[in-house]
């Protein structure tokens, strides 16, 4: 299988940045993104949402012509089952109100979380750990990494699997199983 071009987000101000690479293949784009974190005390949370207005408008400009696989580190656990203590890291960057209601818009756009479609009620599976607290250690993690998949794509999907068994970095491996 092989890729066509190579897009950018084409908006100068997140380009320099070089946050998201985009193929395109013959029936569809892979795009992989290492979304802006919004720091401490959500320092960045201004740029943070213009980034994902921004973005969610590049996905949805690319489905419209064909179907999209979004896979990275998005920065943000949607769900308070996506990370271990979810009231003590509420208004934390990457659980703050602001950036899971920017990740239901995008859900909402017309796009499936490939986990949750699978595993919609799983629970202490992650995708990352501080390095900090033996935080691994205690599995006290965050799902930040995500496949997202354009819906129509939803019948194509086989499976999803977080690996987190694998060691050598704070996040682990993530899968995804689609037959194209």
């Amino acid at each position: 299988m092989n890729f066509t071009s190579v897009l950018a987000v084409r908006i100068p101000e997140h380009d320099t940045e070089g946050r998201v690479i985009t193929l395109e293949y013959g029936n569809f784009y892979l795009v992989t993104c290492y979304t802006p974190n919004s720091q401490n005390e959500l320092a960045r949370l201004s740029y943070r949402m213009q980034w994902e207005d921004a973005f969610r408008s590049y996905l949805i400009e690319l489905d419209q012509k064909k179907p999209v696989i979004l896979c990275g580190d998005l920065n943000v656990a949607h769900e308070e089952i996506d990370l271990k203590n979810p009231k003590t890291n509420h208004k934390n960057a990457g659980f703050s109100d602001e950036e899971r209601n920017k990740m239901t818009e995008l859900l909402d756009a017309g796009f499936t979380d490939t986990f949750r479609y699978f595993y919609p009620t799983a629970e202490n599976i992650y995708s990352w750990w501080s390095y900090r607290f033996k935080a691994r250690e205690k599995n006290a993690g965050w799902r930040i990494d995500y496949f997202i998949t354009s819906k129509r794509l939803d019948t194509q999907l086989k499976d999803a699997a977080i690996h987190t068994d694998i060691f050598g970095s704070d996040h682990c491996p993530i899968e995804l199983t689609i037959n194209l």
